[in-house]
């Protein structure tokens, strides 16, 4: 039976990703800030048939923690084969607009949390000579997005780093780093997302499901290579930002209408950027139906056109320049 830890574990991606480990037998540790939010999705992971649970309620921006909780999963099992490394949290804003506190804590959670479990995990699966780190990067790792500024930023640094330790393991061949970019997926990141543009936002269409990107993330795993890219939208998304006026023109415009929900305004807030969402463990966040959020985004700018009340802070809606 496999030992799988899996951060982010309390709900979105990681909640699915640990659930259908579970499913499998294997012995699953859950990594999240909040332990009550690990209690409830290690309770459901016990009833999937999970070997065992193991929780971990740390925050991966926290080095010191994450060597000692790495560690403590070492006392139990001695060993460890799957690492899935989903954490992650947004904020909605331009790069200057956003408070620097809130500016830091996404790099510090999506990057440097990523190099903190890399530095930890690697050696382990070194000494042992085998095992796989899947390190869950974005789409938005691959382009750049209006109002998304330091998550893109972060994304594109985990590229960076599944890429650099690739190269720096290459001397253990049994050794895995698997690098994933899901596109648009209907998880709760963009309902806590910290936000300065008021507005919620909302995954990029054609949107997946958390089970769906977990049994393709697992797939990674027993075949430990594939392409980043979890869904076509993925690659059109690639390609567009490969014609650099086109993205610009474009496809840029069009993703700061499709990444934006205007029937959700919000006053300025951190979200769960700085602090965790207590006893929260929803999978999905709700904005599944892609097409139905782009008519009332569609409905509510025609409307406050008409009004005369649209703000600077509302996406346009997709155009091209001639």
């Amino acid at each position: 039976m496999s030992i799988t830890l899996v951060t982010g574990a309390s709900s979105g991606i990681g909640l699915a990703v640990a659930r259908l480990a579970a499913t499998r037998g294997d012995h699953v540790v859950l990594v999240a800030r909040d332990r009550e939010s690990l209690d409830v999705a290690a309770s459901g992971c016990a009833r999937l048939g999970a070997a065992s649970t193991m929780l971990l309620p740390l925050d991966v921006g926290d080095d010191d923690a994450v060597r000692d909780g790495i560690g403590a999963v070492l006392d139990r099992h001695g060993q460890l084969d799957t690492v899935i490394h989903c954490a992650g949290v947004v904020a909605l804003g331009r790069t200057e607009s956003l408070p620097p506190e809130i500016f830091e804590g996404v790099l510090r959670t999506n990057l440097l949390g990523s190099v903190n479990v890399a530095r930890q995990v690697v050696p382990v699966l070194r000494r042992r000579g085998s095992g796989t780190l899947v390190l869950v990067g974005s789409a938005l790792g691959h382009i750049t997005a209006p109002s998304m500024s330091p998550y893109v930023i972060s994304k594109w640094g985990v590229r960076a780093l599944a890429y650099q330790l690739r190269l720096e393991n290459r001397d253990r061949p049994d050794v895995a780093i698997v690098y994933v970019a899901p596109a648009g997926v209907d998880t709760p990141i963009y309902r806590h997302a910290a936000s300065v543009i008021g507005h919620e936002g909302r995954p990029p269409p054609p949107v997946s499901s958390p089970e769906r990107t977990a049994r393709q993330i697992l797939r990674r795993v027993d075949r430990g290579r594939g392409r980043p890219q979890l869904s076509l939208a993925g690659e059109v998304i690639r390609l567009g930002h490969a014609l650099p006026l086109l993205h610009d023109r474009v496809v840029a415009p069009i993703l700061g209408f499709l990444l934006t929900d205007l029937t959700r305004p919000v006053d300025p807030h951190p979200g769960n950027v700085l602090t965790s969402m207590r006893g929260e463990n929803a999978m999905r966040g709700g904005r599944g139906n892609a097409a139905l959020g782009v008519v009332r985004n569609l409905a509510v700018r025609i409307t406050r056109r008409g009004r005369g009340t649209a703000t600077s802070s509302d996406p346009e809606p997709p155009r091209t320049s001639p």
